[in-house]
């Protein structure tokens, strides 16, 4: 058995890990079935010296390849599903029940912004897509296809080298990171051994709105694992709630736009949920009774009603507020914004009025989407303010801002150079990452702590810092950082 990565090893973008069994003896490739985890896009300076092209192209062998395993539909962990359908991948895409719902959209929007315009094309990727599809309900174990022994060459061959694994089974369990988001158990079994794998996809934070926090696996052979908040831990719950409420309170004053770029898929609800409950606890004040809310992606307006199909989902808190015929993702003050004419529209009237509002617009990182349209408009403003609620990758228009703005410094935008004048805030405490604090807990409470745990999805700083906590927690493991 063996891990191999295509992404997520030089940064936290471009998930695609691939496990293969069997894979003894190169003369016996028929015996080798492997299993790829994710598939996602490359982002930031993780693209940097490449054409699109190289960029997206599926650049691994996929023969041996038995199924695709989907953690949740983040881009940066299901961009390259076109390109891999498109190479000839006809295999099971095995993926929770939440996820499959969600999974067609974001591959749609994906075609639509990067790829092609035409509707034919796009279908018929979907079809496609839908066609291999396979929801599967968290807890549940599922066989998974494995090439089964063939005769080998010679008798010495079958003495000492012997088909390892017979049988392999998945699991899904939830990861609390967003909808559907799942880590992934892989059981392999033969005659004489066994050996469990887990891959953590990205997990959420402890104490997140809306989605439970994921609890640790029995067992775990050997452990795949993010690292994205690695060296680092979040605020609490109530201290990011509060900074939220004062930092939009102290932004409004002047009567500028505050601008919160957020994942269409997570984040976004998240903030809503937050702002939801601000509004319901400060009944009497007039500022946070009127402030409009606009979430200005039809993206994210989708996936909010997936969130609320899926509420069978969402944690006890959530449940409760539902009970109390509270609305978390639903409230007078928000509006959403769906065509791309009502969008130019909003950004004008917004520019010509003395007035404060709060946007929501992805894409989280400023790599484009409809943020980017905000940002060229209000940046160079001295009353807007940038509010960053996630993390934002080395390379990306948002980790640029973030870095200069408080400096005075300057970024470019469709290679127009602007001035950075807004204020910039950044609340680390809202991030759907696990932080240093989870991870180490993740591996803390198995019952049966892996052997071998190997690090990926993360910069340097944090792998390293991961990887030296882990080391202390398990003197004995063998801990490792990924490498392409």
């Amino acid at each position: 058995m063996q891990i191999i990565h295509h992404g997520a090893v030089n940064g936290v973008t471009g998930s695609c890990h691939q496990l293969e069994v069997n894979n003894y003896s190169h003369n016996h490739n028929n015996n080798i079935s492997s299993y790829l985890i994710d598939c996602g896009l490359f982002q930031g300076a993780e693209t940097a010296g490449q054409s699109s092209a190289e960029q997206l192209q599926i650049s691994f062998d996929i023969n041996n390849i038995k199924a695709l395993i989907v953690t949740h539909c983040h881009i940066d962990h299901v961009g390259r599903i076109p390109y891999l359908l498109a190479a000839g991948f006809d295999q099971p895409i095995y993926a929770t029940t939440a996820t499959a719902a969600l999974l067609p959209l974001v591959i749609e929007d994906a075609l639509k912004v990067g790829v092609t315009r035409d509707k034919k094309l796009i279908q018929a990727c979907i079809n496609r897509l839908n066609k291999l599809l396979v929801a599967v309900d968290y807890g549940q174990w599922i066989t998974l296809p494995i090439n089964l022994p063939t005769a080998t060459k010679t008798a010495s061959e079958t003495e000492t080298k012997p088909l390892t694994y017979t049988k392999a089974k998945l699991k899904f369990k939830p990861a609390g990171h967003i909808l559907g988001s799942a880590y992934v158990e892989i059981d392999l079994t033969g005659p004489k051994s066994s050996h469990r794998v887990v891959f953590s996809g990205d997990l959420g934070a402890s104490y997140a709105p809306l989605l439970a926090s994921p609890k640790s696996p029995y067992k775990a052979d050997t452990l795949v694992i993010e690292s994205t908040y690695g060296d680092k831990n979040h605020q609490g719950r109530k201290d990011r709630s509060k900074q939220l409420k004062n930092i939009i309170e102290k932004a409004v004053k002047d009567n500028g736009v505050v601008l919160i770029p957020a994942f269409s898929i997570g984040r976004t609800q998240e903030l809503l949920y937050e702002f939801e409950q601000i509004i319901y606890r400060n009944k009497h004040n007039p500022m946070w009774q009127n402030i409009d809310i606009i979430v200005d992606s039809p993206m994210a307006a989708n996936f909010t009603q997936k969130y609320s199909q899926f509420k069978k989902l969402w944690d006890n808190e959530a449940k409760r507020k539902l009970a109390q015929g509270r609305h978390p993702l639903d409230f007078n003050q928000l509006i959403t914004i769906d065509s791309h004419q009502d969008h130019l529209a909003v950004i004008n009237y917004l520019d010509s009025v003395n007035k404060p509002a709060i946007i929501i617009a992805a894409s989280g990182m400023c790599t484009g989407g409809r943020i980017s349209n905000y940002l060229a408009r209000f940046l160079s403003k001295p009353t807007t303010d940038i509010l960053f609620v996630g993390y934002q990758a080395r390379g990306t228009t948002g980790r640029d801002i973030q870095t200069y703005g408080p400096q005075g410094g300057y970024v470019y935008i469709d290679d127009i150079k602007i001035d950075i004048k807004a204020s910039i805030h950044t609340i680390s405490g809202y991030s759907a990452h696990a932080d240093q604090h989870n991870l180490i807990n993740f591996v803390k409470r198995m019952h049966h702590k892996p052997k071998h745990i190997r690090i990926v999805h993360g910069d340097d700083e944090a792998k390293q810092a991961l990887a030296s906590a882990y080391q202390a927690l398990l003197p004995m493991a063998e801990i490792e950082i990924g490498k392409a």
